[in-house]
């Protein structure tokens, strides 16, 4: 669908991953405002967001490693932990969205997420797209869900909306996080990845700063050239929404913004 957009806000933009329930509100403040003025400036456009749980759900989840499995009266008490983190955070997003005058409406995974092994093997998608018809902007997060084999697990914003991109078929997936793209070697941002450069850029790929328990950015790339390989037409740009207007810009002419473009 040539106007539907997931956004992912990651967890590093919204917070200080290096902290815990470190919030960045004025720049989650401007983030919104953003959305806003780009969803006025293009009526066409439907979206769905998803953000990251930052210095809430990962510092939450590290002690536990609760992506790993939950078994244990402790780590089931970790897991209650990382929900409460995950959600708290996403009312501040989802506030600041209504304050902006952005229509978001909030879905908590874990109430229809089945896992096997850590991969969703079901999410409820229907109330999403009933969201969209309606005109509203759905809003989700990375959370814990309940594990066929693990008992309990963590799932990321990225596998969320992968998930949703089965059905949805999103023109764009475009990730806003606190770097300027991807990275290589000497420090200079990536045009483009594809399968084709991949071994010439992935020794540079690390992880993330601070706490994160899904994979940093490594992960998301070999996520992101997963989901191009199999979805043709869909293209990923990895950008800073540090940098004011970039995500403006990003959601009225996502093939002409800047950062990183993952394409098959």
């Amino acid at each position: 669908m040539s106007d539907l957009i997931f956004l992912k806000l990651g967890g590093s933009l919204l917070t200080d991953k290096r902290g815990e329930q470190a919030l960045r509100p004025g720049v989650l403040a401007r983030l919104a405002g953003e959305i806003r003025q780009a969803l006025s400036e293009r009526p066409e456009l439907r979206l769905v967001i998803g953000h990251g749980s930052g210095s809430f759900g990962h510092v939450a989840a590290a002690p536990y490693d609760t992506r790993a499995g939950v078994q244990t009266a402790q780590e089931w008490q970790g897991f209650a932990g990382v929900s409460a983190a995950a959600a708290l955070l996403n009312r501040l997003v989802c506030d600041a969205l209504l304050d902006a005058g952005v229509p978001a409406v909030s879905f908590q995974p874990s109430a229809s997420a089945h896992c096997l092994d850590g991969r969703i093997i079901y999410l409820a998608s229907r109330p999403v797209a009933a969201a969209l018809e309606a005109g509203l902007v759905p809003l989700v997060y990375g959370d814990v869900a309940f594990d066929v084999l693990r008992g309990g697990t963590i799932i990321s914003t990225e596998e969320i909306l992968t998930y949703l991109a089965e059905e949805m078929e999103p023109a764009w997936f475009l990730l806003a996080g606190d770097t300027a793209g991807v990275y290589d070697q000497d420090g200079a941002v990536i045009p483009q990845i594809s399968e084709a450069n991949l071994a010439e850029v992935e020794i540079a790929l690390g992880g993330s700063r601070g706490t994160d328990v899904t994979g940093g950015m490594a992960g998301k790339v070999s996520a992101m050239l997963s989901l191009v390989a199999t979805h043709p037409g869909l293209r990923v740009r990895i950008f800073s929404g540090l940098e004011k207007g970039r995500l403006q810009q990003a959601l009225l002419r996502p093939e002409a913004g800047n950062g990183t473009l993952i394409a098959g």
